[in-house]
């Protein structure tokens, strides 16, 4: 199939992580002709979502120790006297110390098939069913917001009622079927492509209709589940394993971030649904307690006192505008926000909350200005679409660099998966890379290069100095802190335990999320690392939850949510590499970080902006699409059957968009 590719592009991106994803879209919306590869099955590189077969598959491939030495090299014959060749990397090296582990009976999961998988493929992550939707065994309705594809910035709206107002089906078609010779339909992260709402196949978008009654039985607050969780087993986990969406990279998104606002601009927000975050956690005296954070929340609080109650508010009212009062804090500039805070009259618990709750920065190495910074940007992006700054994407993080992909592909983008690329190929006399050559031995020409960091060879990155992440992922059988509703979006922040360690994230997703089975919780840990992934967050996994097995558990760890199954591993983190660090790149090569480890988007956003400003300085950075009535078709590309033209992909979503302004489509024109 690689010999029907063309030879000539305006852009070749090599990784469908975020930036690149981002600059792909918005490169296809100026009208370059773009390809876009990847050697991987799946979409999304380091950012991925997987089904829980999926991961364990991808567990699997990074756990082995795979020699690809013994290559074959005649790519270097199609290199010529004038040219010279970078080579690219083969062998994905931004994975290490995987370590996962089953706190059940492993061995009940034995000959227990993933429902709704077909028969297993001969390639990575197959077990999952390719292009399968869930919907066929009773899946939930996912409920979600709806970033509003046609509202200004200030009139995006609050929680939908119909979760299903747009259906991604009735749009053009996913970048995997549309011009993507090297890909399969439906190949998406860890085959949980079924599920998925980037590729047209989400279970709540499969009718279009509203149909919130599933959503609601799996909502109700269970009035048993306070008093005991339900037994699950290994091989429920295993059987259910399509209803596992499990990120690699743990984010979410400021509902007044960089991120939210380029999904709302270009309009990909209608591929997408999010669920608001429902609260803030702190861990405080080894007890895990609600943080309040909004106005609301703050008086009616019962856990502070009608003095903290104010001293909290003044406080929070003096950051969103602290720049207007420097006198209050230039005194402080040279000392940390811990410090600052200590001199405000606040309580030690209220410094706590504000601390590593709202501002979530280090208490040791943060300054005042970072700290009052961070907290403003909490307090504004409070109540845009609820009661939290944050907003969780339906069905993972992987779905959010699928749905720029697949904007890319509308607009004429090609995708192929599993596409390998040899080396990039540099003109001498230029000094500017001219082509790549591909795993086939094909040379296809370009303009420009984007290159995903991973893909780069040890050569190439010999002065680079890389940051790593370690990332833990647990199910476990209850929430960290239990209430009336079990249906709870949490981030928690949990304060070093020893000197010399960084505070640990932890988001805990319930099963409303589509990102676990039905009472389960997905917990993401993420922090900067100092050790191995395990040894740095062994520790809070033991803080927060019970690790023994069901007969070794005491008294004393029956209260805490259990550990059904976890792994931990360490993530590369390339973000803030100077390309100059990169030993030999053409001006014309550009290269994408992986994820970092902030909590937001905004590196990867700026990084794919400021990148596509370099190539195309005059052209618009991922502006709005067309209305499909500005479209003007030329005379031949008309059909003789006109009525045709009103039941086009590219019609649809706008006329369902407009549909749903009436009814329970009017809370998305609403401010909340």
């Amino acid at each position: 199939m690689a010999d029907n590719l063309p030879t000539e592009f305006d852009v070749v991106v090599v990784g469908t992580g975020l930036p690149e994803s981002i600059i792909a879209a918005a490169c296809a919306r100026s009208g370059q002709r773009v390809l876009h590869v990847d050697s991987r099955n799946y979409y999304g590189g380091n950012w991925a979502s997987f089904s829980f077969s999926g991961l364990l598959s991808w567990i699997k491939e990074n756990q082995q120790k795979t020699d690809l030495n013994d290559e074959s090299e005649d790519w270097r014959k199609l290199i010529l006297e004038d040219e010279e060749a970078i080579p690219l990397s083969s062998k994905d090296k931004t994975i290490q110390h995987v370590e996962d582990f089953c706190f059940g009976d492993q061995d009940s999961a034995e000959g227990v098939e993933e429902a709704g998988a077909l028969p297993k493929l001969p390639v990575f992550g197959a077990p999952g069913a390719q292009g399968v939707s869930a919907a066929s065994e009773e899946t939930p309705t996912a409920e979600g917001i709806s970033l509003g594809s046609e509202q200004s910035p200030a009139a995006e709206g609050a929680e939908k009622e119909n979760p299903a107002a747009e259906s991604p089906a009735e749009e053009p078609q996913s970048p995997e079927a549309e011009q993507a010779p090297g890909s399969e339909p439906g190949a998406a992260p860890g085959d949980g492509a079924g599920t998925a709402p980037g590729t047209g196949a989400a279970p709540s978008a499969a009718s279009g209709e509203s149909a919130p009654e599933p959503a609601k039985t799996e909502t109700a607050p269970s009035e048993n589940a306070a008093q005991e969780p339900k037994k699950i087993t290994y091989s429920q986990i295993v059987r259910e394993g399509r209803r596992f969406n499990i990120d690699l990279v743990s984010k979410l998104l400021y509902s007044r971030g960089l991120l939210i606002d380029l999904l709302i601009k270009s309009n990909v927000s209608r591929y997408a649904e999010f669920k608001n975050a429902t609260r803030v956690l702190a861990f405080r005296e080894g007890k895990v307690e609600q943080v309040p954070c909004s106005r609301a929340d703050v008086f009616n609080s019962r856990q502070l006192t009608m003095v903290e109650k104010r001293m909290l508010m003044k406080f929070l009212t003096f950051c969103l505008d602290y720049e207007q009062h420097p006198e209050e804090y230039q005194d402080y500039e040279s000392s940390t926000f811990a410090q600052f805070l200590q001199t405000r009259k606040l309580t030690p618990s209220l410094q706590h909350f504000i601390l590593h709750s709202i501002a979530m920065v280090s208490e040791t190495e943060s300054s005042t200005l970072e700290g009052l910074q961070s907290t403003k940007k909490f307090l504004q992006c409070l109540g845009r679409y609820g009661n939290t700054p944050f907003l969780f994407p339906l069905y993972g993080q992987g779905e959010i660099p699928q749905c720029f992909c697949r904007l890319c592909a509308v607009f004429g983008g090609i995708y192929c998966l599993r596409h390998a690329v040899r080396c990039l190929v540099l003109d001498r006399a230029s000094g500017r890379c001219k082509a790549i050559v591909d795993h086939f031995g094909q040379r296809i020409n370009a303009n420009y290069f984007i290159v995903e960091d991973s893909y780069l060879s040890e050569s190439t990155c010999t002065n680079v100095c890389y940051r790593q992440i370690s990332r833990a992922v647990l199910i476990t059988d209850q929430s960290v802190l239990n209430t009336d509703s079990e249906q709870q979006v949490s981030i928690l922040t949990v304060p070093p335990l020893e000197q010399g360690r960084a505070a640990v994230c932890v988001i805990e997703l319930c099963s409303s999320t589509m990102t676990c089975m039905k009472d389960t919780y997905l917990v993401h840990l993420t922090c900067p690392s100092t050790k191995t992934a395990r040894e740095d967050l062994e520790p809070v996994v033991q803080k927060l939850f019970n690790v023994n097995t069901e007969k070794e558990t005491e008294n004393e760890e029956l209260e805490k949510p259990r550990v059904l199954w976890a792994v931990y591993f360490n993530m590369r983190d390339s973000s803030g590499v100077e390309k100059s660090s990169y030993a030999g790149l053409p001006s014309n090569v550009y290269v994408c970080s992986g994820p970092d480890s902030a909590l937001g988007n905004d590196c990867a956003v700026k990084q794919a902006e400021t990148i596509f400003r370099e190539m195309f300085p005059t052209e618009e950075f991922c502006p709005p699409p067309p209305n499909p009535e500005d479209i003007i078709y030329d005379e031949d590309e008309i059909e003789p059957e006109e009525s045709g033209l009103n039941n086009s992909p590219e019609t649809k979503p706008e006329s369902s968009a407009e549909e749903s302004s009436s009814g329970d489509g009017a809370a998305v024109t609403k401010e909340e």
